[in-house]
């Protein structure tokens, strides 16, 4: 197999714009609603497309409608696309996110040998991040309450992460990490995996006013959507075809990026993941 330049992003972003557009066929196809989300809705509003220098794509489920994409999508993805749900790593034993992902099989982000095998080879390819969000209550307490429960079953789940960046962290949450991460390592990762999804369907099953990411790290946690900005979706034009957006995009990236249509400076205008050779095969 040949494989293509390293970051060649033209190659990239026509396979993910080929990942996206499966996944909007199978949505369209059984009614599902989905919705584009951080960089790859700031991509569509600010550039009518991928965002030049992005290499990754985001999508967004609320949590009925993740359920019913999961239960289509392995029997509707063609032979070069896959399937990721965050318990399938490592025989079902391994942490790297709670985070789904439709993969491209024919593609390859080269990093530590080590962390590939453990994951099965499953988070070296180009993807889609599946987002899913679930309800969270209105009082302030509540929220926190809410919040400090997810932060708990995160930080147990990272005691089965291959590696942990502790530099992700700064002063006592870096101690609250590794506590946490300490006593996960004593619970085994299906136990959790079970405890963060009955945590996700108890909030998702009240007719909660907002909205927040439960899949992502908890950095992600102060974004709070107004249920009907994802509840409902808008066609939005995206490269050489249409996509689905959350009817509350202005309001979603404002919380996301502030002044969303300001650039940033030059030196920020890079990949992701530019540390990092990726290629793509025939």
């Amino acid at each position: 197999m040949s494989g293509e330049k390293s970051f060649d992003l033209t190659k990239v972003h026509e396979v993910n714009l080929k990942l996206l557009k499966e996944i909007d066929r199978i949505c369209r196809k059984y009614k599902i609603k989905y919705a584009l989300d951080s960089g790859t809705l700031l991509g569509a509003v600010r550039h009518g497309g991928f965002i030049p220098w992005d290499d990754d794509v985001d999508v967004m489920f609320t949590r009925k409608n993740y359920e019913m994409f999961a239960k289509v999508v392995r029997r509707e993805l063609p032979e070069d696309m896959s399937f990721v749900e965050p318990n399938e790593y490592h025989g079902g034993k391994a942490f790297y996110d709670f985070i789904s992902r439709v993969t491209y099989n024919k593609s390859q982000k080269f990093e530590d040998s080590g962390k590939m095998e453990f994951y099965d080879d499953k988070i070296s390819r180009l993807n889609v991040d599946l987002f899913i969000v679930d309800g969270l209550p209105e009082g302030k307490l509540a929220k926190k309450l809410t919040k400090l429960s997810h932060c708990v079953l995160y930080g147990f789940a990272l005691g089965h992460r291959y590696e942990i960046d502790y530099s992700d962290y700064k002063g006592v949450m870096k101690l609250f990490v590794a506590v946490l991460a300490t006593i996960g390592k004593l619970i085994p990762f299906p136990v959790i995996w079970k405890l963060w999804n009955a945590l996700c369907h108890m909030d998702s099953r009240k007719e909660r006013p907002l909205y927040f990411y439960t899949g992502y790290a908890p950095n992600w946690f102060y974004v709070e959507m107004k249920r009907e900005w994802d509840d409902e979706v808008v066609e939005m034009p995206f490269e050489d075809t249409r996509f689905y957006a959350p009817a509350g995009w202005d309001e979603l990236l404002t919380q996301l990026y502030g002044d969303y249509m300001k650039l940033p400076p030059e030196e920020k205008q890079i990949p992701e993941h530019s540390d990092m050779e990726i290629k793509i095969y025939d």
